[in-house]
């Protein structure tokens, strides 16, 4: 009996950490904060190390409360606005792909700073938590782990297990603004500009990708089924 019990604890144990594992990765690949970390240096490039500090805490605190936000509420306030989620990967990926595009492509003044850097708005929500941090990728990873909760055998215990999966990818996600001063440093102003251009190319290929794909799967939705 006890060996029973046994077995069935360790079977517990290996299937709540795999998913704790596969939660945390995956919810850090989505955030990506390497591709965060040169806008996060573009806007903060003339702020002191204490202020660089304060942005990157204060980012991934909104980035934290967005994903307990959608993790709790997601699902609901989809239904009561009628979005899909197709039309949210559409959505962030018009906002991804015009951040992207300033960030490759020189402003209108010719100092090559994007208009988004200019703001003189709340940089740590907008752009950095949302939409970079927090866009449709981790929005739909998100309403998948409520999902995963849903069709445990031990909701309590598997939604723990995310809760702490979702605080560590935030908490790297931190370390990772944190020390990127360092990089000011070491890359100088010029390697800064050549990374935030290479990643905003890339941001708007993501934002390309995102509003094909969210094009595809709202045909596929209205019974284009044709289509793959």
């Amino acid at each position: 009996m006890n060996s029973l019990v046994s077995d069935i604890g360790a079977g517990v144990f290996r299937t709540e950490l795999t998913l704790f594992f596969s939660t945390f990765t995956t919810l850090l690949a989505v955030i990506n904060p390497f591709e965060v970390l040169p806008v996060f240096l573009l806007l903060l490039r003339e702020k002191s190390n204490q202020e660089r500090g304060r942005v990157a805490f204060m980012s991934c605190l909104y980035a934290l409360l967005l994903i307990l936000f959608f993790l709790f509420f997601g699902a609901v306030i989809l239904k009561i606005f009628g979005v899909s989620l197709s039309m949210v990967r559409i959505a962030g990926g018009i906002v991804l792909m015009k951040i992207g595009f300033e960030l490759f492509l020189p402003s209108s003044d010719g100092d090559g700073t994007p208009a988004f850097a200019r703001s003189t708005g709340n940089i740590a929500f907008m752009p950095l938590a949302m939409p970079l941090m927090i866009g449709p990728g981790p929005i739909a990873t998100v309403l998948g782990m409520m999902a995963t909760v849903e069709h445990s055998s031990h909701e309590a215990l598997a939604f723990g297990v995310i809760l702490g999966a979702i605080f560590l990818a935030v908490g790297v996600t931190y370390a990772c603004l944190a020390f990127a001063t360092r990089l000011t440093t070491t890359l100088g102003p010029l390697g800064i500009d050549a990374a935030t251009r290479i990643v905003g190319f890339f941001v708007s290929a993501m934002g390309v990708s995102l509003i094909f794909n969210g094009v595809m799967d709202a045909l596929r939705s209205a019974g284009f089924g044709g289509l793959h």
